[in-house]
């Protein structure tokens, strides 16, 4: 299946075709991976969450942003939308540090994405997200590596998630964030992450999730520069002042640039940094002064809507 690229911030509004965009970054590069590599399963119960009750699908917005300094070449991200099944929308993250070795970040993630989007009516894929995860890695032979989510809609409305690293995915249902998806990382600023090398991570250490999805719902994907740079409730707040997806998601990557940018907002990525030791010289804090500013980085939002087939 073809599956055009394009390298420019983009803003749609589809009922899911299938598509696939270039742009982020992630972080570094070596990683110890000493840990017994196991799947982990966070299911929402039916007590927990209404079933939909009639067959459902996405109706999907995009966004892209890339990096000021990597706008020519469009960032190091990657994501696809698709009308599989209820819909499927997934985000790499291609890790900025492979260029330190002359190596184009954003080749891995593509390929990643790509495939992805080729297995999806795979038999043995069989509409299972760490499935299509060992598969689509499998058969990427550029060198580099990515963060990676991936969330597969059924018709009855129960998502499928799979996650490695630090991109995200939250679940919006009356205004309020009812799940969302945690980092996995090995320490600050270093995101679990497949690789073309061995010391990476596998679909075995993927965060696996089942969601039980209800019309009307709002799925929000992103790589990190989303979730660096902008506050859950500024999420929901954001999703609530859009009815159209594309316009959310566009709202979105805007709000996550202009936290990037400026140096005085307490991001999530500062409160993180201080909450791990790292901080402004203490002759700064004499004089009340802590690390504070947005991260500064490629910016991919998918906003999706559950709506009924």
């Amino acid at each position: 299946m073809a599956i055009p690229m394009i390298r420019a911030s983009i803003s749609q509004s589809q009922s899911l075709s299938h598509l696939l965009i270039q742009s982020l970054p992630c972080t570094l590069s070596s990683i110890d991976e000493s840990s017994s590599r196991r799947k982990r399963l966070l299911c929402c119960t039916p007590s927990e969450l209404n079933p939909a009750r009639s067959e459902v699908s996405f109706s999907v917005g995009t966004h892209l942003i890339p990096h000021p300094k990597k706008v020519d070449r469009g960032g190091e991200d990657a994501f696809f939308v698709s009308n599989y099944n209820g819909g499927v929308i997934a985000v790499a993250d291609g890790v900025s540090g492979w260029a330190e070795q002359n190596v184009d970040p954003s080749l891995f993630p593509q390929e990643l994405m790509a495939n992805a989007s080729n297995l999806l009516g795979d038999e043995e894929v069989n509409n299972d997200p760490q499935t299509l995860l060992r598969k689509a890695h499998a058969a990427t032979f550029s060198i580099g590596s990515a963060t990676v989510i991936v969330a597969m809609l059924e018709r009855n409305g129960i998502l499928k998630i799979a996650n490695i690293g630090d991109c995200g995915l939250r679940i919006i249902r009356d205004g309020q964030i009812i799940f969302s998806t945690p980092p996995q990382e090995h320490y600050f600023d270093c995101p679990y992450q497949l690789s073309s090398e061995v010391v990476g991570q596998t679909y075995l250490d993927a965060m696996v999730s089942n969601v039980e999805l209800m019309e009307g719902d709002a799925i929000v994907m992103g790589s990190d520069g989303l979730f660096d740079n902008v506050f859950d409730h500024e999420i929901a707040l954001t999703i609530a002042r859009f009815r159209d997806v594309a316009e959310a998601a566009k709202a979105l990557a805007n709000l996550a640039r202009d936290h990037s940018m400026d140096s005085s907002f307490d991001s999530p990525y500062s409160l993180e940094a201080r909450s791990k030791g790292y901080d402004v010289p203490l002759w700064k804090k004499f004089f009340g002064m802590k690390l504070t500013g947005g991260k500064l980085d490629d910016i991919t939002v998918i906003v999706g809507q559950v709506v009924s087939s």
